[in-house]
């Protein structure tokens, strides 16, 4: 069923019990801006997204990083070196 704002806070219970049988769409002129839905609903939509969650780099660096403490492993980054760079060169001998 389809509810406007204020009916949703009029009638919550009647809101809540019907979530139980289906969604519940709340729109607030025309625009839908909330569904309310079974809790057990809900709780498989959570596990749905955590085994297609995609990992970034920084997930696959903080694993990286728990190996290393667990095996006692350090990574050692050598410092930093400044290289040549012709392009940046090439723009110092062009005149204006």
């Amino acid at each position: 069923m389809n509810w406007k704002i204020e009916q949703a806070r009029q009638k919550f219970s009647e809101l809540i019990s019907a979530a139980v049988v289906e969604p519940q769409l709340i729109y607030s002129q025309d625009q839908l801006v909330a569904a309310v839905v079974e809790a057990e609903t809900f709780q498989e939509f959570l596990a749905w997204q955590q085994q297609h969650r995609q990992s970034s780099l920084a997930d696959a660096f903080a694993q990286l990083r728990q190996l290393c403490a667990a095996e006692n492993y350090t990574i050692e980054v050598p410092s930093r070196t400044d290289r040549p760079n012709p392009f940046v060169d090439n723009f110092r001998d062009i005149s204006l």
